[in-house]
């Protein structure tokens, strides 16, 4: 068989899914126009955007916004060229880096070109082949990625059910008796808020494990940081353990809208990391526009609690109107929102047309998630309420579900996978109506 050929027949479980419901340029790599916030354009019409990560809301605030202007006048975006260790390495870098690490509490920190690349080059780099991983199994695909660059065979690191201290226990007296065989370590890697269900880490009682065995942990805190927490320094500040986070990670894409990531740990692991982590040694550093925005981003969350409370009477006001209408939002602790979907008859097929309905008719736009972002079997819609949006915006929305619920009710949108079509959306609303 050619090479190609597999690939032109089989587009992976997302792509065949949007291919099977017309979904390209609509439930995938949709076109959102428009200054990035609350209120956008999709194919057209104005939506109430519920898909940004731009926690704080401060993708578009004008501070910020003048600060990205003046440093890509003055620096442009190529400066400075290579890699940090080269010849890429700045003063304003490394500031960066002294004050993300004094704000989550740690003696220093690294600064990473990508967050996704960065987090799995990390671990990559601290572990090898004697070592042992043990793993949350809904751990972030970049994670997931990072396990499987691990030197060691596959079946020496090992996966612990979602937040069960019990299964986390079983599998690390496990990685104990293996490690010791071997003459390695033990890395234990979950999340501060896992990005899907919005469920946040045990944190506090796998560092209280740590008295019963010998490991190091790692949290990914991506939507994390910013958000949760006194001041924002994420979920180990809120569970009272971050001093027991070995290498605490996040990326700047979620509350500083912007791109990049950091690690940070002991002076002397950073060190380390930076001289033995591929994806920094081999790639360019972050360009100079980026690291004053991110100072200037991280200014604004450390010296000011009014965009986190926006946030959080936004998350409080969605969520609680969400359960009060019946429906399922999981056991989330963070801004990020399932609705999870149960017991429907058509599927994929019926939730894409209720999105449909939704962004069509009555200008929500919140996104389908499904295998294998979600684990086999779950269908959820995910909504990211941001400080940018009002409460107003939130009864909107709260409102448009309740006839929503209305409309699944009644089957309005048990249709042929045919059907999925935004021209013939309204058709099936009208029914519903009726």
């Amino acid at each position: 068989m050619d090479l190609f050929e597999k690939l032109r027949t089989n587009l992976g479980p997302i792509g065949s899914s949007s291919r099977e419901y017309n979904g390209h340029h609509y439930f995938a790599f949709p076109k959102l126009e428009g200054e990035l916030g609350p209120y956008m354009r999709f194919r057209g019409k104005e939506v109430l955007n519920w898909s940004l990560n731009n926690y704080l809301g401060l993708a578009n605030h004008p501070e910020v916004r003048k600060v990205d202007a003046e440093a890509a006048q003055q620096w442009g975006l190529a400066y400075p060229m290579g890699a940090r260790m080269m010849s890429g390495n700045s003063d304003l870098h490394e500031q960066f880096e002294k004050e993300l690490a004094q704000f989550v509490g740690k003696e220093d920190a690294f600064l990473l070109n990508y967050g996704y690349q960065g987090v799995m080059s990390a671990i990559e780099a601290v572990v090898d082949h004697r070592d042992v991983i043990v793993y949350d199994a809904e751990c972030h695909a970049c994670l997931i990625d990072g396990i499987r660059l691990h030197k060691a065979k596959m079946g020496e690191y090992y996966k612990f059910n979602h937040n069960d201290m019990a299964s986390l226990e079983k599998n690390l007296q496990r990685a104990t008796k293996k490690a010791e065989e071997k003459g390695g370590s033990i890395l234990v890697i979950t999340e501060g808020v896992f990005g899907m269900s919005g469920k946040v880490g045990s944190l506090d009682k796998i560092v209280a494990l740590k008295k019963s065995y010998n490991f190091r942990l790692l949290v990914d805190d991506a939507h994390g940081f910013g958000t949760m927490g006194a001041t924002g320094a994420g979920v180990g500040e809120m569970l009272g353990c971050q001093e027991g986070i070995d290498l605490y990670f996040s990326t700047f894409a979620k509350s500083m809208a912007a791109i990049g990531a950091f690690i940070a740990a002991d002076h002397d692991i950073i060190m380390y990391l930076k001289y033995n982590m591929r994806s920094q040694t081999y790639a360019k550093a972050l360009p100079m526009p980026y690291v004053i925005g991110g100072l200037k981003r991280l200014d604004m969350i450390r010296n000011s609690s009014e965009f986190r409370d926006k946030l959080w009477t936004n998350v409080r006001a969605l969520q609680s109107g969400l359960r009060e209408r019946g429906f399922d939002i999981g056991d989330t602790q963070s801004p990020v929102t399932p609705v999870f979907l149960h017991d429907l008859q058509g599927g994929v097929a019926e939730v894409a047309a209720m999105t449909m309905d939704l962004r069509e008719n009555m200008g929500i736009f919140c996104s389908i998630v499904v295998y294998p972002v979600v684990p086999k079997g779950t269908i959820m819609l995910r909504i990211i309420p941001t400080a940018s949006h009002t409460l107003d915006d939130v009864q909107k929305t709260l409102e448009a579900f309740s006839e929503v619920a209305r409309r699944l009710e009644k089957g309005a949108y048990r249709q042929t996978s045919t059907q999925t079509d935004p021209e013939t959306v309204e058709v099936s609303a009208e029914a519903a109506a009726e």
